[in-house]
């Protein structure tokens, strides 16, 4: 190949293995000769050289059944797959939730299998996040931990701000009496968004007590939260859901019932999630979050500590935006 690019044979070694120390002349002279030569690069040999796997691991730690039936999970699975594809590097998608899982994980992640790390562990009492981030390799997580965030990289979506955001447009239609359908009290998310609604709404203690329920992040919770919701708050006129499951059974409960909305009780939901929000009767109200955007970011983030740039840790949030339909 030196030959047909009439370049050394160090020349073509720092082409194919993106060197910055090469001039424009003789890379495209590189480039023209591997196609003419129907070249392709012996990864098992460049690993060796490059110690670099082309493998990033996406760890869920979350039960499966919740992983394949939240429309959440199923977007930034797609779009890590999609960022990674286009950066010609193999996902490794790791789903784990107990001891043994984790210390499978674990062994897996430290054996230097992947380059890197992107992570979603949202639950309060999980010890994985911590055991991952002692690994000696690049990893990035989703939202908020439950542990110290010093030295650690992050990307969130800003809970506060959009509960807080549809709180106040529920209010802002003249609504008195504002409910919420919260998320697992377990999940950094769900505690965000009650505290969004909570300072939209002033509530204290003894109101959060009586004006919430929990829903579980599913539509069946949501259901069963709406159902206690009009049974202890019976003059409730608009609701706040942590996410449009919730709310769509919430919207379920209330047409079973016989009230009607927007008209006597306005509803307004938290993702957009584009197979739930848009198809509830009525189409839902909600909060947009971004959870394609989140991941692509996380994508970024890692792959600029993998290719050893010097990035900053911390956490960086992603707005939120109100997307009105029908039900408020």
């Amino acid at each position: 190949m030196a030959a047909v690019a009439g370049v050394s044979r160090a020349t073509v070694s720092r082409v194919i293995n993106d060197s910055p120390r090469v001039s424009p002349e003789a890379r495209e002279a590189v480039h023209n000769a591997v196609r003419q030569l129907g070249y392709v690069p012996n990864k098992a040999a460049r690993t060796l050289v490059t110690r670099r796997t082309e493998a990033i691991a996406l760890v869920l730690s979350e039960q499966e059944n919740k992983v394949f039936d939240d429309p959440h999970f199923a977007t930034a699975v797609r779009t890590a797959t999609e960022e990674l594809s286009t950066m010609d590097t193999q996902m490794v998608l790791m789903l784990t939730h107990d001891e043994t899982t984790h210390a499978r994980v674990l062994r897996f992640l430290g054996a230097g299998h992947v380059d890197g790390a992107l992570m979603m562990a949202p639950h309060r009492n999980d010890p994985l996040p911590a055991a991952v981030a002692e690994l000696p390799i690049p990893v990035v997580f989703s939202g908020k931990l439950w542990q110290p965030e010093d030295g650690l990289y992050l990307v969130d979506n800003d809970n506060v701000g959009g509960a807080r955001m549809a709180t106040e447009h529920l209010l802002g239609l003249g609504r008195r009496t504002v409910v919420s359908i919260t998320g697992p009290v377990d999940e950094k998310a769900a505690l965000d968004r009650l505290a969004g609604w909570q300072q939209a709404v002033g509530a204290d203690q003894d109101e959060v007590s009586r004006l919430t329920a929990c829903g579980e992040f599913t539509r069946e919770g949501g259901e069963q939260a709406m159902r206690e919701l009009l049974a202890r708050v019976p003059d409730l006129d608009a609701v706040f859901a942590a996410n449009d499951l919730m709310a769509d059974g919430a919207l379920r409960v209330l047409r079973a019932a016989g009230r009607k909305v927007p008209e006597e009780i306005a509803v307004v939901g938290f993702d957009d999630q584009p197979a739930v929000a848009p198809l509830s009767e009525p189409p839902l109200t909600t909060v947009r979050q971004h959870p394609g955007e989140q991941m692509r970011r996380m994508v970024q983030t890692l792959l600029r500590l993998v290719s050893g740039e010097n990035v900053p840790p911390g956490r960086e949030v992603i707005p939120t935006e109100l997307v009105k339909r029908a039900s408020a």
